[in-house]
């Protein structure tokens, strides 16, 4: 809370942040915004997205109990959007938004559509680089002016074009706030504890409760309810084998002793 006087200020209290979505690995903890409403995780069909950077960014959405949303970009490009589509069947059945687009062809339908779940609401726009970021800020933003680039084919990845996090309001009144955040190639998540991992993926959650042991780790003990629900090409109430493999993974990388 602050006073303005003439042309300074001064800072009266500091209020208690509702939440803050951060990485956090063995060198640096790097927060990309407090408050937040939602995050909008926008990846692409091409370069293709990373599944388990994906995974980690929801994950550290739910340890804030912050609304994620996934957008994919790029469905002008048929055969890549196909695949990235299906790779998003687990999410389409979780509790997450997953909204194709396109942002090179947009229209006015898309805009109004995605405004809408954008409304009265202050969101973090969070993605790989190349995947559209600054360019789905121009389109919601006229006059953002904010810097956009060519994807890297060579590296397959995108260019690095925003490099500060920055606030642009949506609308006149002021209530739809979008944060551009810089792109990221890395997603560490030492502050979520390894035991807490299951009841932050909403697809293995509900099988936890299944358990013979109340303090099962899901990964070997018998009578477990997640790994029994492990399929290959699961239904909407089994878990995907790509899922339960990042699971074991970030238990493995979370278990591990931390360098200082």
């Amino acid at each position: 809370r602050w006073l303005p006087s003439k042309d300074e200020g001064t800072i009266e209290r500091i209020d208690e942040r509702r939440n803050l979505f951060y990485r956090q690995d063995d060198i640096r903890t790097k927060s990309f915004a407090a408050n937040l409403d939602q995050v909008l995780i926008l990846i692409a069909a091409e370069p293709e997205f990373s599944e388990s950077q994906l995974a980690r960014a929801l994950i550290a959405a739910e340890a804030q109990r912050i609304t994620p949303l996934i957008a994919l970009n790029k469905s002008d490009l048929v055969e890549p959007f196909e695949r990235a589509w299906a790779r998003l069947q687990p999410y389409r059945h979780m509790h997450y938004g997953v909204m194709p687009m396109s942002l090179r062809l947009s229209t006015d339908t898309d805009c109004d559509h995605l405004l809408q779940r954008l409304a009265g609401k202050t969101t973090l726009v969070l993605g790989p680089s190349g995947a559209g970021k600054s360019t789905l800020i121009n389109l919601l933003v006229p006059g953002a002016l904010a810097e956009t680039n060519e994807i890297s084919q060579a590296l397959n990845s995108g260019k690095h074009t925003t490099t500060s996090t920055t606030w642009y309001w949506v609308d006149a009144s002021r209530q739809t706030a979008l944060i551009d955040s810089p792109g990221f190639q890395e997603f560490g998540l030492n502050h979520i504890e390894p035991m807490q991992l299951a009841q932050l993926m909403p697809d293995l959650k509900p099988h936890t409760e299944h358990c013979r042991f109340y303090n099962c780790s899901h990964l070997h003990e018998p009578g477990c309810g997640v790994t029994s629900m492990v399929k290959t090409a699961p239904s909407p109430h089994e878990i995907c084998a790509r899922r339960y493999k990042i699971y074991s993974d970030l238990f493995a990388e979370l278990s591990r002793p931390q360098r200082y």
